[in-house]
């Protein structure tokens, strides 16, 4: 009776609900880097390049995930995200222009997101786009100042199903499995220079800056939300515990990533590209698959790019104001009410606002948007260079720093983003 005792608390530890209830920064983090934006720059590169990207997903996945996992690291250990550690050890100039640049990048890529929302709402039901655009930035910014953290972190959680529809949608296509299998497994390399500006694209779009940021911040968070808990610096009997959550909620936040990106190059390069269409935005490639895949093809697509949308909007905004408040040491929490808070709320509405405000000056950050990833995928060395400085600095981590196993993987990771954009700028021009 006592080990059939057991065997029933085993399989409670490592079930289903178990598993489910370690997932959060991470699994958030992977999730919403399918963005609408991401989902354009996978498009494009299925159409363009049919299964030869492929090969991309499954050997970027252990670099994302080890990357993710060193940043968490540094965020639970420390009880401050990114900017806040840069702040504490690096000179000011070097904060400033990290921060500035994420918040660049991120309201630009806000801006073509809640754009490519607007666009695959009104493939779903026509109406005008500015209203769309309207309606999805102010969704997305009451969400985010008026749910508190916890109720948002289970919102978010969920919505992180939406990913599924691309899943889905290579079910109702028709793939060449083996083609795409061998594709794949081995890869076959262009030194063409449109191959490495879509290869940085990918890339940057799968290791991007805000992900490292929001990440760490939200580990900070959690210290900060949940009584008993505390950086590991202070409570290193909570490490073990911790760690083995962190790791478990990124690698599968990161494989779930990963995966999606996966069938979302697979179902374009299995339909698109083998008609020969080229796409530029995500709401194109949705509205090219209905005459070749069928409506249900077209429906999940669309349906995925509002979903992934309202998933990244407010990660895109909540990245940029936690680096702000951290660099200028405001206040800051999702779980404090914005009267509470109002620079770092202020930073997030600033934000939403101004990525919506882009579709409507005349600008086109979607038509940019592969452009912006391959930028994403070029500004990611140096912050993971410092990154991996500051998880190896026993003055920033104490008795955690990083193993060999993880320094090993995590340098490797920067060396490959070093290596995609020195050959992205070999090759531009040819």
């Amino acid at each position: 009776m006592h080990r059939r005792t057991q065997a029933i608390a085993a399989e409670e530890k490592y079930g289903v609900a178990w598993v489910f209830g370690k997932l959060g920064p991470g699994l958030i983090t992977g999730a919403s880097d399918d963005d609408p934006s991401g989902i354009a720059t996978y498009s494009q590169a299925g159409a363009q390049f049919g299964f030869g990207l492929l090969w991309t997903m499954l050997f970027s996945y252990p670099l994302m995930a080890v990357i993710q996992e060193i940043c968490a690291r540094i965020g639970r250990v420390t009880g401050a995200g990114l900017a806040g550690n840069i702040r504490k050890n690096y000179p000011r100039p070097i904060l400033y222009s990290t921060v500035l640049l994420l918040c660049f990048a991120n309201i630009f890529n806000l801006g073509a997101d809640i754009g490519a929302m607007a666009a695959a709402a009104q493939l779903l039901v026509p109406g005008p786009a500015t209203a769309y655009v309207l309606l999805f930035g102010v969704l997305s910014l009451v969400l985010e100042t008026l749910v508190r953290y916890n109720s948002y972190l289970k919102y978010l959680k969920w919505l992180t199903a939406a990913l599924l529809a691309y899943v889905a949608t290579v079910f109702v296509v028709r793939v060449p499995w083996g083609q795409a299998i061998r594709a794949t497994l081995f890869p076959s390399i262009s030194f063409q220079s449109n191959y490495f500006t879509a290869l940085i694209a990918v890339l940057g779009t799968t290791i991007s800056p805000y992900l490292f940021f929001w990440q760490a911040s939200e580990e900070a968070e959690d210290v900060s939300v949940n009584p008993g808990e505390m950086p590991l610096r202070k409570a290193p009997w909570q490490a073990t515990k911790q760690l083995e959550r962190i790791k478990i909620d990124t690698y599968i936040g990161m494989g779930f990533s990963n995966l999606v990106a996966f069938f979302i190059i697979l179902c374009t390069a299995a339909t698109l590209h083998a008609a020969g269409k080229q796409v530029e935005t995500s709401a194109q490639a949705a509205l090219a698959l209905e005459p070749l895949a069928g409506h249900l093809a077209f429906l999940l697509f669309a349906l995925g790019i509002v979903g992934t949308g309202l998933l990244a909007v407010p990660v895109l905004a909540g990245s940029a104001a936690y680096a702000l408040a951290e660099t200028f040491k405001w206040r800051a929490s999702l779980e404090l009410k914005a009267g509470e808070a109002p620079r770092f709320y202020g930073v997030i509405a600033m934000a939403t606002l101004v990525g919506v405000a882009l579709n409507f000056v005349g600008l086109d950050p979607i038509r940019a948007l592969f452009w912006a990833a391959a930028l994403n995928g070029i500004v990611s060395v140096p912050l993971m260079v410092m990154t991996m400085l500051m998880s190896g600095n026993s003055k920033i981590m104490g008795n955690f720093t990083i193993s060999r196993a993880l320094k090993t993987m995590g340098w490797m990771a920067t060396a490959v983003m070093l290596l995609a954009s020195v050959g992205f700028f070999a090759t531009l021009g040819k």
